[in-house]
């Protein structure tokens, strides 16, 4: 990696019209240059290139892939770049399905596994026809953006130079356009071209350098970092349903704790949990303890190989939230604890989904977990080992130790008491199912056939020699 951080520090940017970063011309490095082997690529991706290279396009693989392989660390994904337009791949392939509004993208299926192959982008020139095809907002954010160009075109559209790396399938070298090896070697995650105005095209930029400069140990550079607090509120401007996608890549990927930190300096994550500005401004109280916790204790999950659900994670973060509004209804329309929650947990997931729309696969759990607490309190009897067999047992026991380890002094003896007689609870009891082990959401039932029988098959009659029941 040296040896290729020296050949990128040698090449000289002559162009002064490209974006900043982006080289006049880009360094090639050969095979017998750099580490990435065929055997390192996953083999659906090998086969989408192969196939793209022997219909006569151009394939590479681009952007994290290339970067992670560099740095020794196993991709996530391996997306695609090439001069086919989507139409065109989606010729090649019949396990292929063209998505997107915002960005035409063909996904080739394999099993689980997708391949992600994206047309070269070209640049914008609102005086011309290709208007048609992107368009921005007033903010400057782009809202449709179907144009298609060179790779070199491409290279000057990506967002890091880091990003800015093509493995090329014909020759197997690395093109890279933006000193990007140079940025890997130094630790220093650049833009290329102007911060300000890639983020305002799109401000989920934002998040990605923060999910960078902690997954791969980089600094933010400094043209990169200045802008964030100006612009953090520009994420109101992104739908919450992708906001939602970025919480679950930056909290569920074992550095949950140091994006956090990050994102509140640099008041990213107050535009993500709104409900959670306040709590933020006290660290030294119960609230932001149970908030930095959670994140500790789901990076520790993830370095266990323990598994992890969004529904726990967002009902921790949503407790306390949660209690202030439990707290105003019964002291001003005097409810109960039990329908006061209820209703406290429909005010607060109508506020948070604004932001993160959190699918109802996790809020019903969440919710459950919520109730979980208050059942713990009141449980006598028979109720007791009906808990214990309850599917979200374990989580919500879990929510409990957490509750008990960050609480105010004053609650603390009070949570600590509960935890202790649940664990020795626990003590000799099986649990009814396996999902009772961990966070995670319990398994579907599968549905068997109606009638017990194979569609068309004959009728089993009941045999004289089973004993009845």
């Amino acid at each position: 990696m040296k040896a290729l951080a020296k050949k990128a520090l040698g090449a000289k940017e002559q162009n002064s019209e490209l974006p900043a970063n982006i080289l006049a011309k880009p360094i090639v490095i050969s095979r017998d240059q750099h580490p990435i082997s065929r055997k390192d690529i996953a083999e659906p991706a090998l086969k989408v290139l192969y196939r793209l290279h022997n219909a006569g396009y151009e394939a590479y693989l681009v952007g994290g892939c290339v970067r992670d392989l560099l740095l020794g660390l196993k991709p996530k994904d391996f997306d695609v770049a090439t001069n086919a337009s989507p139409e065109q791949v989606h010729k090649l392939f019949r396990n292929c399905r063209l998505v997107g509004r915002r960005f035409r993208l063909a996904h080739i299926m394999f099993g689980r596994e997708v391949i992600e192959v994206a047309t070269f982008r070209g640049h914008h020139d609102d005086e011309t026809e290709e208007q048609k095809h992107a368009k921005r907002d007033a903010q400057g954010m782009l809202v449709r953006d179907n144009v298609y160009g060179t790779i070199e075109e491409d290279a000057q559209r990506r967002d890091f130079t880091v990003n800015a790396l093509y493995y090329n399938i014909a020759d197997f070298a690395i093109y890279d356009f933006a000193n990007g090896v140079r940025d890997i070697e130094t630790g220093v995650l650049r833009m290329i071209g102007d911060a300000e105005t890639r983020y305002r095209e799109d401000p989920v930029r934002m998040l990605r350098a923060i999910r960078f400069a902690t997954k791969l140990s980089m600094r933010m550079d400094d043209s990169v970092a200045q802008p964030i607090k100006e612009h953090a509120a520009l994420l109101q401007n992104i739908p919450p349903a992708r906001l939602f996608e970025e919480c679950l890549k930056l909290f569920t990927a074992g550095k949950a704790l140091a994006n956090f930190e990050m994102l509140s300096d640099y008041h990213l994550f107050q535009q993500l949990f709104p409900l959670l500005k306040s709590y933020l401004q006290a660290p030294d109280e119960a609230p932001y303890q149970m908030i930095r916790q959670t994140f500790a204790d789901t990076d520790s999950r993830i370095q266990q190989g323990l598994s992890i659900t969004p529904a726990y994670l967002f009902a921790a973060l949503l407790w306390w939230p949660l209690q202030a509004r439990m707290e105003q209804l019964m002291f001003e329309s005097g409810l109960p604890p039990i329908d006061a929650m209820n209703i406290a947990a429909a005010d607060v997931w109508g506020r948070q989904v604004q932001t993160v729309s959190v699918p109802k696969r996790f809020t019903i759990p969440a919710r459950e977990i919520w109730q979980m607490q208050q059942r713990f309190e009141r449980a006598k009897g028979k109720r007791v080992q009906t808990l214990l067999g309850h599917p979200r047992f374990r989580a919500a026991y879990d929510f409990l130790l957490l509750r008990a380890a960050t609480a105010t002094p004053l609650e603390r003896k009070q949570l600590t008491a509960q935890a202790e007689f649940w664990t020795e609870q626990q003590k000799g009891h099986s649990p009814s199912s396996p999902a009772a082990h961990d966070n995670a959401a319990p398994a579907r039932k599968k549905r068997g056939r109606r009638g017990g029988r194979r569609r068309g098959g004959p009728r089993k009659k009941p045999s004289g020699d089973t004993p009845k029941s």
